[in-house]
């Protein structure tokens, strides 16, 4: 069945939006091949772990639709700067030693191309959703609970991706995963 090639199965793209704990906004893209089963798993799993389903549009306009380019580093940065304005990116940031490059959907595979063209390796290329303000969560129990809501969505057998728009320090993100 997970392979797609059962006869007469028909798989749909649905989306959830839904609220985790601290007010965090989540949109939730699933492929699946029962509606009514996936829709009911989905709000149980918001339940469950503090969050609740919302309106269709209630979330996604926190959220932009963007290219987005892992760049293995280092690199002279003004130089980067340069080619992707060039190619048509809007703007980079330094992620450790690699960068990540944001594009407008339409303009991912030039850009990528382009940078390919100047020898840097482009470690992951996708199209994402980004979301265009922050909740901060700094108190470590709705760390944990917001964390615990994504984990669970992401363990779900017909999400495909998750997105949400919190900011926890990485102190706090590693004494979690620790």
């Amino acid at each position: 069945r997970g392979t797609g090639e059962l006869e007469g199965v028909r798989y749909e793209a649905i989306s959830y939006e839904g609220y985790g704990p601290s007010g965090v906004a989540v949109i939730v893209e699933t492929l699946s091949d029962n509606r009514n089963r996936t829709s009911s798993e989905i709000k149980h799993l918001f339940g469950r772990n503090g969050g609740a389903i919302a309106e269709p549009g209630a979330v996604s306009w926190q959220f932009e639709r963007k290219g987005v380019l892992e760049v293995q580093g280092p690199l002279d940065e003004d130089q980067l700067l340069e080619w992707i304005m060039e190619a048509g990116a809007e703007n980079y940031e330094a992620n450790g030693s690699n960068y990540t490059v944001t594009t407008e959907p339409h303009a991912l595979a030039s850009v990528r191309s382009a940078l390919e063209n100047q020898r840097l390796k482009v470690l992951s290329a996708e199209l994402t959703l980004v979301a265009q303000n922050t909740i901060p969560v700094s108190d470590e129990a709705e760390v944990k609970k917001v964390l615990r809501l994504l984990d669970a969505l992401d363990d779900h057998d017909d999400v495909q991706n998750v997105y949400a728009n919190f900011d926890i320090s990485d102190k706090l993100l590693a004494a979690y995963e620790g």
